[in-house]
């Protein structure tokens, strides 16, 4: 189950006062700084963010990557050096920012929400990621280390694909699409779970499967939430409104806009399904109560009859027919034995059974 943000923290605050806003966490900060080109590639992990401050004035491209948002002076550090607006830097520490992208002539923001599941736990996990695309840099900002970039610093270290002979925007198309893509694998876990749900449903609908539906439904919802914005925000970058992305990017930022569709389709397609899913539930649960009643109700309709003739063998009369006859007991057997009998072939001709 995903978690919910409280930003009762930033209540009564001035804009831009720079307060975390998300999970406690007390681990150090991870800095790591890549600068490359066609030619040349260099990677560190800086103790200081200090370190990184010389990105504007080196060739190529600079990716740095902060790995752990709690410690507020780091980014104000960085904010001051590079001239990010106070919103921004507030943006960056609010884990429960909707994404977005915004263009401030000298870099452009982007946030977004990168989504994984936990197979152990069987949960879904969410982190918020954000980006700042410069005329030569990128700046990532993430929760917690371990993330879905690995692969884009592979090529990069192994000079596979295009990255290396591009710009910074192709870094940050690079970034968008890895997250991007990572919501396919996520929505192929999700699909799995809930084809397992409907087999479930079908044979043993449990109380525990309610809450399993009920829990894939807010999932759902908060992917939807995640992923609608973000339509809004590769969209805008696509448009190659900004200098800061090259026409040769806009391309790639439209497959990756086309993506973002696919994946609110699928979303979309599964919030129906595991609403139909509840109607499922409740129709099995209905009907396993109405095959228990049937059988109940049939066993009753059956006895009706046997009590009614036990009752009238056994009312305490001085005079009754057959009192003293010598079948008479075998007799009430055969009778009851029939009428007991004729009443199952009834049913069993109309069905009921």
């Amino acid at each position: 189950m995903l978690r919910l943000v409280r930003s009762s923290k930033k209540a009564g605050l001035p804009p831009g006062t720079l307060v975390h806003v998300g999970e406690e966490r007390t681990e150090a900060v991870q800095l790591t700084m890549i600068a490359y080109d066609e030619a040349r590639f260099q990677e560190d992990e800086v103790k200081a963010i200090e370190a990184c401050f010389p990105l504007k004035d080196k060739p190529g491209v600079t990716w740095i990557n902060v790995d752990g948002i709690h410690q507020v002076d780091i980014l104000e550090r960085l904010g001051d050096y590079l001239l990010i607006h106070p919103l921004v830097l507030e943006d960056i520490l609010n884990m429960d920012q909707r994404p977005k992208m915004e263009d401030f002539d000298s870099y452009v923001f982007v946030v977004l929400k990168v989504f994984g599941y936990d197979d152990q736990d069987d949960k879904m996990e969410v982190e918020q990621v954000s980006l700042i695309l410069g005329p030569n840099f990128v700046i990532s900002f993430q929760e917690k280390p371990g993330d879905i970039f690995d692969p884009i610093r592979k090529r990069i270290r192994d000079s596979k694909g295009r990255v290396r002979r591009m710009g910074a925007d192709y870094l940050a198309y690079a970034l968008l699409d890895a997250v991007v893509d990572n919501y396919f694998v996520v929505l192929e876990q999700v699909g799995e779970k809930i084809e397992f749900l409907e087999e479930e449903l079908v044979t043993n609908p449990m109380p525990e499967t309610l809450q399993i539906i009920h829990n894939l439904k807010r999932d759902m919802i908060f992917l939807r939430k995640s992923v609608w914005p973000l339509r809004e925000a590769v969209g805008g970058l696509g448009r190659g409104e900004t200098p800061l992305i090259g026409d040769s990017i806009t391309i790639y930022l439209r497959d990756v806009y086309d993506h973002t569709i696919q994946v609110i389709d699928t979303i979309e397609t599964f919030r129906d399904m595991i609403s139909g899913m509840l109607d499922i539930y409740l129709s099995s649960i209905s009907n396993r109560m109405n095959e228990v009643m049937k059988v109940l109700t049939i066993i009753a309709t059956i006895f009706i009859p046997l009590t009614l003739v036990t009752g009238l063998y056994g009312m305490n009369f001085k005079y009754m027919p057959e009192l003293e006859w010598r079948w008479g007991y075998p007799m009430v057997w055969v009778i009851m034995l029939a009428v007991s009998v004729a009443m199952l072939v009834y049913f069993r001709r109309k069905k009921w059974l």
